[in-house]
């Protein structure tokens, strides 16, 4: 996702709510196994929804995203939103991974 363009990134975070809830699926709404690795996906969340001044849902992360003209993107803005979606992924995963683990 280095070379991820914005729509790309819009993309990725709309998927987002649809992975998490999968992730936890395993769990059947106990989401105690997964707490701390919860808490920090929620935080990168926040932390994007800061950055672009909207309210922190994945969803409004992905309007504003598809909503910012391609001249309206600051390099350094666009390379955070990046890193920030690299870092969800991981932690998608690792819940998945913690949650499939505490389900056995």
């Amino acid at each position: 996702m280095s070379e991820s363009s914005p729509f790309d990134l819009a993309v990725a975070f709309r998927s987002m709510p649809r992975r998490l809830r999968e992730a936890l699926d395993p769990l059947g709404g106990n989401s105690g196994p997964v707490r701390g690795l919860l808490a920090e996906f929620m935080s990168l969340i926040d932390d994007a929804a800061r950055l672009l001044d909207c309210p922190a849902s994945m969803d409004e992360i992905a309007r504003t995203i598809e909503e910012t003209p391609a001249d309206g993107w600051d390099a350094d803005d666009l390379k955070t939103l990046r890193s920030q979606a690299l870092d969800a992924g991981r932690l998608l995963r690792a819940i998945d991974a913690a949650a499939q683990n505490a389900a056995l």
